[in-house]
């Protein structure tokens, strides 16, 4: 059996092929460097296993990533169980992340929506309040970059349209521009 070799050598590929994005993945950590200096937010939403990066990148912003260091003001939209089943409840599933950034967010924020297909409606509906807003938006998505790819100001498309493998480079690309972010701010303190 050489089901781990095989996996193992498609992982290494596309983390090859992921090189072709490192411009983009400079912008949004510009993008996100600019909204922090001005005393702004990065937002996160994401559902099922992107819910989960949401929150793990909120969480390398606010905690820390590798420099021990002050806390760097980042939300994700998953977690507030009571505010995402009320408005699932009373204004639809597509509206839990749209009506939590109207109630939160300001201009000069990014939203950050993670997806594998880059086609969830919950987030394509926050994508339009925040250009609504004046918040910018970056999509994490799939190597088709889906519906969101139009909307968002900056689109990181994954090379792969498997699932687990678009997952494992969001949150590797995510590590990189938490990393590149906490350095400006905290690299030689």
């Amino acid at each position: 059996m050489k089901v781990v070799e095989k996996e193992l050598g498609q992982i290494a590929e596309n983390f090859t092929r992921l090189i072709a994005q490192a411009a983009v993945i400079r912008k949004i950590a510009e993008m996100w460097i600019e909204a922090i200096s001005s005393h702004h937010k990065v937002i996160f939403c994401g559902n099922g296993g992107s819910a989960a990066d949401s929150q793990h990148l909120a969480a390398e912003l606010m905690g820390r990533y590798k420099i021990d260091r002050a806390p760097m003001p980042a939300i994700a939209l998953t977690v507030d169980t009571s505010a995402l089943t009320a408005i699932g409840n009373d204004y639809g599933y597509n509206k839990v992340f749209s009506r939590q950034l109207r109630g939160i967010g300001v201009k000069g924020d990014v939203l950050v929506g993670i997806s594998t297909s880059g086609n969830s409606e919950n987030i394509l509906d926050a994508f339009a309040v925040a250009k609504e807003l004046g918040i910018g938006t970056v999509a994490f998505t799939g190597e088709s970059g889906g519906a969101m790819k139009k909307q968002a100001e900056l689109c990181l498309a994954v090379p792969s349209s498997v699932t687990n493998n678009i997952q494992e480079m969001h949150i590797a690309c995510g590590h990189l521009i938490c990393g590149l972010v906490e350095q400006h701010f905290f690299g030689n303190k």
